[in-house]
């Protein structure tokens, strides 16, 4: 798997960290950064979870 991000759609509203704390991260600068770009195991079941989530859908997989 691997995690695409569309920067120009992203909030950084932070939803995404809250689900997967150690894939995702918004620093003090206000930008979403990708910690693993193909996460394994929960993680990636965690990826998931935070792609579904995003309110803006600017998280998505490819298989």
């Amino acid at each position: 798997m691997k995690i695409v991000v569309d920067f120009d759609v992203c909030a950084s509203t932070g939803a995404c960290t809250q689900i997967a704390p150690e894939v995702f991260e918004v620093r003090a600068d206000g930008y979403l950064y990708i910690l693993q770009e193909s996460p394994e195991g929960a993680n990636a079941d965690l990826a998931r979870q935070a792609a579904d989530m995003c309110p803006t859908a600017a998280i998505t997989i490819e298989e």
